[in-house]
């Protein structure tokens, strides 16, 4: 079995990750220049001032992008790089380096779909109070504004957030990510409104300066789960537990919280009645705005935990069996989870689903042969898009954007975990293409014919 013709094969990077060239053409500084300076944050010490030095070497990686097979490139833009202060002045040698990369990407026939915001909002709007701050929403409406109208002459797809479960919770109720405020449940549920309200007025302000009809989406992450079996009450039990009994004090990590606004136009009632005395004021007209339409669901999944029905029917986690695989992340490596979600997903918001991220850490090395043989890495894709490939059979599935084209700076993990199909010499900003990115290359020329049958 093949995908559609119309399946989308991809590979994905973010702006702070891989670029470098933090000081150059007129960047200032994003939240992540700032929390890497701090002792601590980064496990190695290091940060993206470098990362993989794509902002000088972009025409080799897209070169490297044609030769792996892709036919589009999710990337995100740097708020920073293209307006500096966050908001006002337009930069134009920002505007000039994405303009150079869009191009290139369409000589080599690959589609560009560009994310806005992957985590690295300009240090000088967070100090200004971020998120946190109401006139973030019209900060991001005027970025979106510049955006649309540079780029979407050339650019047709768009997203608008990467993961606002992790920049929220991990960012700013939490001291792991940038900015690492650890506020209040109160501020997480202010920031993470005005993220939702920014989203909205973003998609207003795409489709207004849009110089062609635009393909707009969202990409969020989540707690994920997946029934222990195929029978009734333990695909019931994996639902309920995933829409509806996530433990209230995770909100954050909630797939309902942040996509029940965006897709049904109301948040989850059960979270929204827990906490309804430190909500921030919720108006009509913040739904209205935060419920745009949507051309398709994106969504980040590398994995997720078992759920089974108890001899009540009520759902519970199951447990994890001994000896089970882990990424070198410490992920657990659950490729069923490729089969369930798209299909729960699809059933509860009625869109095509596009994969947005999804890929593994490993602790590669450069054999004595001066190639990466990393199996592992091919032996997880190969289980996940089998699964995904036995949910095409069953709801419409847009594309799949393996994360991530290349080695690059991990956030908090800094340079010691590598995701990428191409294998990244930091010192020396060689590239190598991985065992795994000719595996990609030859699963993209099938189409996913190659692939192994998903069991049961």
């Amino acid at each position: 079995m093949k995908f559609d013709e119309s399946f989308v094969w991809g590979g994905a990077t973010a702006s702070y990750q891989v670029e470098g060239a933090a000081r150059q053409d007129g960047r200032s500084p994003s939240v992540w220049d700032d929390f890497c300076c701090k002792p601590g944050k980064v496990t190695d010490g290091s940060s993206g001032e470098d990362a993989c030095r794509q902002y000088e070497l972009m025409e080799q990686d897209v070169a490297l992008m044609a030769k792996l097979g892709l036919k589009a490139y999710r990337f995100s833009l740097s708020w920073s790089r293209i307006l500096p202060e966050g908001t006002g002045k337009v930069n134009p040698a920002g505007i000039d380096y994405y303009n150079r990369l869009i191009d290139c990407l369409k000589a080599h026939g690959i589609e560009p779909y560009v994310t806005l915001y992957h985590w690295d909002l300009p240090q000088k709007l967070q100090q200004q109070g971020g998120w946190l701050n109401p006139q973030s929403v019209c900060w991001f409406s005027e970025y979106a504004r510049v955006v649309a109208e540079a780029f979407s002459d050339r650019v047709r797809y768009f997203i608008t957030f990467n993961e606002p479960q992790c920049f929220i919770g991990l960012g700013y109720m939490g001291t792991y990510h940038a900015p690492g405020l650890n506020c209040s449940m109160a501020d997480g549920f202010l920031a993470a409104h005005h993220v939702l309200k920014a989203h909205g007025t973003a998609v207003l302000q795409l489709r207004k300066y849009g110089k062609q009809p635009l393909q707009i989406g969202f990409a969020p992450t989540g707690k994920f789960t997946y029934p222990k079996t195929s029978a009734p009450q333990d695909v019931e039990a994996a639902k309920e537990m995933m829409f509806h009994h996530i433990a209230l004090e995770d909100w954050v990590w909630s797939v309902t919280w942040w996509s029940d606004p965006v897709f049904l136009g109301k948040y989850p009632q059960d979270v929204a009645e827990k906490y309804r005395d430190i909500l921030p004021e919720i108006t009509p007209e913040d739904m209205q705005l935060i419920h745009q339409p949507l051309d398709f669901v994106g969504q980040n999944i590398y994995d997720g935990r078992m759920v089974e029905a108890d001899e009540d029917g009520k759902p519970r986690f199951s447990p994890v069996p001994l000896g089970a695989q882990h990424t070198s992340i410490g992920s657990p490596v659950t490729p069923e989870i490729l089969y369930w979600m798209p299909k729960f997903l699809y059933e509860r918001y009625g869109k095509p689903i596009l994969i947005t991220e999804n890929g593994m850490s490993n602790c590669d090395i450069v054999s004595m042969d001066g190639k990466v043989h990393d199996g592992c890495r091919i032996a997880y894709l190969e289980s996940y898009l089998a699964n995904y490939r036995r949910a095409a059979r069953e709801v419409p599935l847009q594309g799949y954007f393996l994360w991530s084209v290349m080695d690059n700076f991990e956030w908090a993990h800094g340079y010691t975990s590598r995701f990428g199909l191409v294998y990244v010499d930091y010192p020396t900003s060689r590239r190598i293409i991985k065992d795994s990115g000719y595996w990609y290359q030859s699963v993209i020329a099938s189409n996913g014919e190659i692939l192994p049958e998903a069991g049961e």
